[in-house]
């Protein structure tokens, strides 16, 4: 059974190129511990078996990407041995084994702010606005040891690439060399797209598959970028889902609701949303133990309306707009800015209120264009949008996101003097955000912590003081509601807010200057779908509306709901649920304070049963209603 070289039935090419994909399958394993080193206190319950079950995706990975590499290396070339064969291959092989490691190295840092592996969204949000040519030279000056560690990588590879290149082999006759290389081919082919597909069903492996051989907190540790990337190109679109008839299901669910004034407020009262970047219960002083790093807003709090348990309904500010202004959470891998369904009817508080003959305006200190908040912002109804260029002074700029908070949010509240009253006006702050500038004559003065963003939060807290301070000089301030809220939780070391079930964990506030609305620590959810509803009966305004969210004063169990790499995450009382492939997975208390979580699952099986049906009906709604452009009510 040997050649006259002494090489077994197995050829020496098809030897050469199991090696190959052997070194690509190391590297992508490197690149995952360099990727769990750095993030390892997001991955607190990790077995041996996190890390067979990640062989299994790599592989599946490279039979996916490697697949017109593997095929053309299977003809049956004669002279493999020729230089130009060579060239070609070894320039192949580079070319995708680089893209895999790049992917894979990038969410080694920016897993930290999204708590999940990048997806094909990634790239519709680069594209999101000119903010990417702002930021390259931040993060390559920020994460240069990536760039160390990815061109390590690339000089090893190519080591052990080098001495898989010797193709020579006799062949007793050309007949001989056919036979056994097209056997080759027809063998191996059928076997690496075997390995491709990743499992025996009827589907292909996918991204939600993954949670049903781990736990849902370890599905990134044990996937890697582009497995993720290549699994969500093209599935944007939602698929209708039929877990109920439609009768049944609006017995459970339905968005449209009727507001039911209150009476609290006195009409025409003006509204200031106030989106604060990134700022998580993690650095909140009220929410934290006392450890903050919020000193004015723990003071604001104790005069307002919030919330023990608020929660976004994302992990990125593209995501959270939609959120607050429409009630329409991102329950799919594609933000809904960003998504298909982006230029669906939708009923906004802005679009609802200036019916009502109130004045709307955006505001949001970044260059005009990022994540297209102005596209949304004039899609929603705000009659007016106001950035970097309306503010028209770059002293101010911080050279990477846009105008300094400290600078943006009072001419914000000067801007609002010029508004017709009521308005209803929105203010998103930027300047706790990644690369967390604090300008030099501050750096001396911020509070820092154990965190880069501590320092940063600190500055936008002193940044929000400046805002209310020139707020309270202006004639409209005491007859203003002022809700305020994250967007998102930020990049965390903490094991305690990495799990799953404190990661979404914000503040959301209501405050009046009168205190006409009772100030109140309320020991319940609050969701950003449900600040619109919550706004309108506040406001008195008597309509109909379609929401996600349901308002503060509705007598309905309050809700928390999120969508991460597949999964569901559906808060109910003190319990969240996981849901993925249409299945209930897991239940875990969210209100117990441990770095370890307890699934609950079996044991509370009534409970979890109760919250599966409603975030089925949930679901249900939400895909059918995106799909068929009926997110309004007409």
């Amino acid at each position: 059974m040997k050649n006259k070289k002494g090489s077994f039935i197995l050829p020496k090419h098809v030897k050469s190129l199991l090696l190959q994909l052997g070194i690509v399958l190391l590297f992508l394993m490197l690149s995952r511990i360099v990727f769990y080193i750095a993030n390892k206190d997001s991955f607190t319950q990790v077995t041996f078996k996190d890390f067979i079950i990640s062989i299994w995706i790599d592989s599946v990975t490279i039979a996916l990407i490697f697949l017109p590499y593997y095929t053309l290396f299977l003809l049956p070339f004669q002279n493999r041995n020729n230089r130009y064969y060579k060239f070609f291959f070894r320039i192949f092989f580079h070319f995708l084994n680089s893209t895999l490691l790049i992917f894979n190295l990038i969410d080694v840092e920016y897993f930290q702010f999204t708590n999940k592996r990048s997806t094909f969204d990634l790239f519709s949000i680069v594209g999101a606005g000119n903010d990417i040519t702002q930021l390259l030279t931040t993060f390559l000056k920020d994460f240069w040891w990536l760039i160390l560690i990815f061109i390590a990588f690339i000089y090893f590879v190519n080591y052990l690439y080098k001495k898989t290149e010797d193709y020579e082999v006799l062949y007793s006759s050309k007949k001989s060399f056919y036979i056994k290389n097209i056997s080759s081919f027809l063998i191996c082919i059928p076997i690496f797209l075997f390995i491709a597909r990743g499992t025996t069903g009827l589907r292909p492996l996918s991204v939600i598959d993954v949670a049903r051989f781990t736990e849902v907190e370890n599905t990134a540790l044990v996937l890697n970028t582009p497995f993720t990337m290549i699994k969500s190109f093209g599935k944007e679109k939602l698929e209708e889902k039929h877990y109920f008839s439609e009768k049944i299901e609006n017995t459970i669910f339905n968005p449209i609701q009727n507001s039911v004034p209150q009476n609290i407020l006195p009409d025409g009262t003006n509204v200031m949303i106030i989106i604060l970047e990134s700022f998580g219960n993690e650095f909140i002083g009220t929410y934290n133990h006392g450890e903050s790093y919020t000193p004015f807003l723990d003071s604001l709090l104790k005069n307002s309306l919030h919330f023990e348990y608020g929660i976004s309904n994302g992990k990125k500010s593209i995501e959270a707009v939609p959120s607050i202004i429409a009630s329409i959470p991102t329950l799919m891998d594609n933000p809904y800015i960003s998504s298909t369904y982006s230029g669906n009817k939708i009923n906004t508080l802005p679009s609802i209120l200036s019916k009502k003959g109130y004045s709307t305006a955006f505001f949001h200190g970044a260059t005009n264009g990022s994540m297209r908040f102005d596209s949304f912002a004039s899609q929603s109804g705000f009659q007016k949008y106001y950035g970097r260029f309306e503010y028209n002074n770059d002293n101010h700029f911080d050279k990477t996101w846009g105008i300094l908070d400290e600078y943006f949010n009072p001419w914000t509240a000067k801007q609002l003097t010029k508004m017709k009253s009521p308005f209803f006006a929105t203010l998103f702050t930027l300047s706790s955000h990644h690369p967390y500038y604090i300008p030099p004559h501050m750096r001396n003065k911020v509070k820092k912590g154990p965190q880069q963003i501590c320092a940063s939060i600190n500055y936008g807290d002193y940044s929000l003081k400046k805002f209310f301070e020139e707020a309270k000089k202006q004639p409209w301030f005491e007859n203003t509601l002022f809700v305020l809220c994250a967007d998102h939780t930020p990049a965390t070391n903490s094991k305690y807010y990495s799990h799953r079930t404190q990661m979404y964990r914000i503040p959301i506030v209501f405050y009046h200057p009168k205190k006409l609305i009772k100030p109140k620590l309320e020991k319940k959810i609050f969701q950003q779908i449900d600040i619109l509803p919550t706004v309108l009966d506040l406001l008195n305004i008597k309509t109909s509306f379609y929401s996600f969210g349901n308002s503060y004063f509705n007598n309905i169990e309050k809700e928390g709901l999120t969508y991460l790499e597949g999964n569901f995450q559906y808060f109910t009382k003190n319990y969240m649920l996981t849901f993925s492939n249409d299945k209930a997975r897991n239940l875990y208390d969210f209100t117990v304070r441990s770095e370890i979580t307890k699934d609950y699952f079996s044991i509370k099986m009534k409970e979890s049963l109760i919250a599966e049906k409603r975030l089925k009906a949930i679901i249900q709604r939400y895909n059918r209603d995106l799909i068929q452009n009926k997110t309004t009510v007409e």
